[in-house]
């Protein structure tokens, strides 16, 4: 019988003795295709090929469907924790805990297993985050949770909240709006539907996705999901979803800072984080999931960077890597340029979307528009005065979209034809591929020309039939004469008219037509170079014109 209050020593079993997964061996030019077949042989979940990684099974199992059967395993290799077989158990605990799938056991011979995450939630169950969403979320927003948690409790689901407000929160932000994401394990429509009842406001379900929009009438939207798991059937193309339970949608996320979850309705509001998300946070660290993350989804390279220099972060390498291979994937026929594009606006929403947009050429990202597209030093120095070219577009009253002035900044530079090629990829036709065809085509012809006319009348004989796009885009082009002239005419010269006007003209015996035009762009010029002339002046020159045999 064990004696009251007696110290007996503390057994620690060690890492060897908590292995539950199988390693097997491979050599370093096994395919993808082959390394999955050794894993159902052997029965492993876990494949080291040769010295240069961990492949794991479910990752083989991803890339069947792509297909990469033909690529060589390496590239599917994921940065798993080692350790000794005789490590204690609290190291191998706290390596599961930092977001760790598996670690890794050897010992003087090599891999002799693995030990996995515990299932589900239930090892990743950390901190209450009640204060810090007190704190951070608007007021609002703790009335809508504690509806959710009520409603949700009385359907019988869970109701958990994710995505960027628990990261935000994790952050110390405080947010003054907040868009919230609810998912729901159980009917997410059906709670969207009591909730927007019980709110009177409007719900707008999306089925095929499993998810509904939610808006109340002061403004504020909750998207509600049903939890779900995803199957992608081709690299780049929107996902199969069914409905899962809270590990695994939160598995299909794009970055671990993205993977956390919070059940609400609950009073301690626990966070939920199985991938390590908030010590990559506090690392200042981006890190996708799986390592066909972005072959599953390209619009998350774009989606990376953003985060990347909003929240000022950096890739790791791993993810880093998985990224470059992405692109050497690439292209992706089915994923659609209205996703680029949209991706594309929403960086343009941020504070400082050169930022972004540079990272994205440096990284090869635009080769997503056209595989022949090269980022020049040029093109960063035109991105980097994107802002600046957005606010004198807006000052001077000029019909630009921010989209079309990025896409002139991105495409100065390219190739005509890979120009025109990157705007179809991204869904452009018909006028608005005009106008940034034309906007192209005419810094490329202007700017020397406008360099070497001092002549007001001149400049804008260049720059009368020009749209607005195409002037910004000879603004944004940078030259100092190009510019000044832009500026010139935009801010000047284009108002400047003639005394007389079209019925005047007519009536002194211009025929009606295109010669109106030209004499009306004639009297313009003179004024614009200086010649202080009156209606009797301007009379007296039309006069001489015509005399002239000009007229026709």
């Amino acid at each position: 019988m064990a004696k009251r209050g007696h110290r007996y020593p503390q057994v620690d079993p060690g890492a060897a003795a908590l292995i539950n997964v199988a390693v097997a061996a491979a050599p370093p030019t096994i395919r993808v295709g082959e390394a999955r077949t050794r894993a159902l042989e052997r029965n492993a979940d876990v494949i080291q090929v040769g010295d240069r990684g961990w492949v794991l099974r479910e990752d083989l199992a991803r890339a069947a469907p792509l297909p990469l059967d033909e690529l060589p395993a390496t590239a599917l290799a994921r940065p798993l924790p080692v350790v000794s077989a005789r490590a204690p158990e609290l190291a191998v605990r706290r390596a599961l805990a930092a977001g760790a799938p598996l670690v890794i056991v050897q010992d003087r011979r090599g891999a002799i297993g693995a030990v996995s995450s515990p299932p589900g939630l239930a090892g990743s169950i950390s901190l209450s985050v009640a204060d810090r969403l007190s704190r951070s979320l608007p007021a609002w927003a703790a009335g809508l949770l504690d509806a959710l948690g009520r409603l949700a409790t009385e359907q019988g689901v869970r109701a958990f909240l994710v995505g960027g407000v628990v990261r935000d929160v994790l952050r110390g932000a405080v947010l003054e709006r907040a868009d919230l994401d609810v998912v729901v394990e159980g009917d997410g429509l059906a709670l969207a539907r009591a909730l927007g009842r019980e709110r009177g406001a409007s719900v707008v379900e999306h089925g095929r996705f499993l998810t509904a929009s939610i808006r109340q009438a002061s403004g504020e939207r909750i998207d509600v999901a049903t939890a779900r798991s995803e199957r992608y059937e081709a690299p780049g193309a929107l996902p199969r979803v069914m409905p899962a339970g809270i590990a695994p949608d939160l598995g299909r996320r794009d970055f671990t800072i993205n993977a956390m979850a919070v059940e609400v309705g609950r009073a301690d509001m626990r966070l939920f984080d199985p991938y390590g998300g908030r010590g990559d946070l506090r690392r200042r660290r981006l890190r996708i999931l799986h390592p066909l993350s972005f072959v599953d989804d390209p619009t998350r390279i774009f989606r990376g960077a953003r985060y990347a220099a909003r929240l000022d972060l950096v890739y790791d390498g791993w993810t880093a890597a998985c990224q470059a291979l992405a692109l050497r994937l690439g292209p992706y026929p089915a994923l659609s340029g209205q996703r680029l594009a949209a991706e594309l606006e929403r960086i343009l929403d941020d504070a400082r979307p050169e930022v972004t947009l540079r990272r994205l050429g440096a990284a090869g990202a635009f080769r997503l528009l056209d595989p022949r597209y090269r980022f020049t030093r040029a093109t960063g120095e035109r991105i980097g005065t994107l802002a600046a070219a957005t606010v004198w577009t807006r000052a001077r009253g000029l019909d630009v979209q921010r989209l079309e002035l990025a896409m002139v900044a991105l495409l100065a530079d390219q190739p005509a034809d890979v120009a025109a090629a990157a705007l179809r990829r991204l869904g452009w036709s018909g006028e608005p591929l005009a106008r940034a065809v034309r906007a192209l085509e005419t810094t490329r012809a202007l700017v020397a020309r406008l360099e070497a006319m001092p002549s007001g009348a001149a400049r804008a004989r260049l720059l009368r039939a020009r749209g607005d796009v195409e002037l910004a885009a000879l603004w944004l082009d940078g030259r100092p004469a190009a510019r000044a002239a832009v500026e010139w005419w935009v801010g000047m010269a284009r108002r400047v008219l003639s005394v007389l006007r079209g019925e005047d003209v007519v009536e002194l015996g211009v025929r009606r037509g295109p010669a109106v035009a030209e004499v009306l762009d004639r009297l313009r010029d003179r004024r614009l170079d200086g010649a202080p002339e009156d209606r009797e002046g301007e009379i007296e020159y039309v006069r001489h014109w015509i005399a002239a045999g000009k007229e026709g």
